[in-house]
């Protein structure tokens, strides 16, 4: 089986988003021998965003307060970095053929570059057969209008404080802010220095991977956020419409109207959100 062949089958079957440098400790000795048939020069230029500075021994030992290793310890670590290095810079190139081959091809998946790895995606111009299809399935918990108001608000203007959500939304968030830190959304990043030092926030790494972007560069303009949660409420008012169409299967007993118990359920989610208790260190 080929090294091509292995890295796209580990891609595939990973939950998260796969690093190179999880890839280079798994197959180190096959990327090496590639590179090696490949005639590239040992010590090449590091993968984009990596500098190829190597850390001095002694400035490491005096930054973690631990006695300066032996030179043999030392070199042998020095080698060791050198060896993962060189092993990412065989597989890149590999994984960039791979992402070629699925973007040109005729198939209904690509490898797409996710919160620092690669993951499979099916593509976008395949989104409404996956949206009917999804639509079949057991609906998952979703979140309420008042907790993706919040959440855009976050990653749009991140950092941001919770009065500062508030005012832009014109209700107070702080229940809100609770419920999409337990679902790990959104995270704490320090305190503003201004008078009170309230707490910022932004969003995390899980939030790119439900969202499917490589960075916050990625997300939509606030045009297209607009219009893709019209579509979604216009589609959720069909959803409700065709439900309050089906016949009631017991004539004698007075049927529940499908679009209150539709409302109740946003409503129970929403209180249910609202009245989340507050994320320790939270302000009040």
């Amino acid at each position: 089986m080929s090294l091509k062949a292995k890295i796209e089958a580990v891609i595939y079957a990973a939950e998260e988003p796969v690093t190179l440098a999880q890839m280079a400790s798994i197959f180190l000795d096959e990327a090496l021998a590639a590179r090696s048939a490949s005639d590239l020069p040992f010590d090449a230029a590091p993968p984009e965003g990596e500098e190829a500075v190597e850390p001095n021994p002694a400035d490491a030992s005096a930054q973690t307060g631990q006695p300066p290793l032996p030179l043999e310890d030392a070199e042998a670590r020095k080698q060791a970095r050198l060896r993962e290095r060189e092993a990412r810079l065989a597989l890149q190139p590999i994984v960039e053929e791979l992402i070629a081959e699925y973007a040109n091809g005729e198939r209904g998946m690509e490898i797409r570059e996710i919160a620092g790895g690669y993951r499979m995606a099916t593509k976008a111009e395949y989104h409404d057969a996956v949206r009917s299809f999804v639509k079949t399935l057991k609906p998952q918990m979703k979140l309420s209008l008042q907790a993706l108001e919040t959440l855009a608000v976050v990653a749009y203007k991140q950092p941001v404080t919770a009065p500062e959500i508030s005012e832009i939304r014109g209700v107070d968030t702080s229940g809100v802010l609770g419920g999409l830190m337990s679902r790990k959304l959104i995270t704490t990043a320090g305190r503003k220095q201004v008078i009170g030092r309230p707490i910022l926030y932004k969003t995390t790494k899980e939030f790119l991977l439900r969202f499917g972007l490589k960075d916050v560069s990625e997300l939509p303009s606030m045009e297209e956020f607009e219009k893709m949660a019209a579509d979604m409420a216009e589609s959720d008012a069909s959803d409700v419409e065709a439900l309050s169409s089906e016949p009631v299967a017991d004539a004698g007993t007075e049927p529940e109207s499908p679009l209150s118990s539709a409302t109740d359920t946003v409503t129970e989610e929403t209180s249910s959100l609202e009245t989340a208790p507050e994320a320790p260190g939270s302000e009040p």
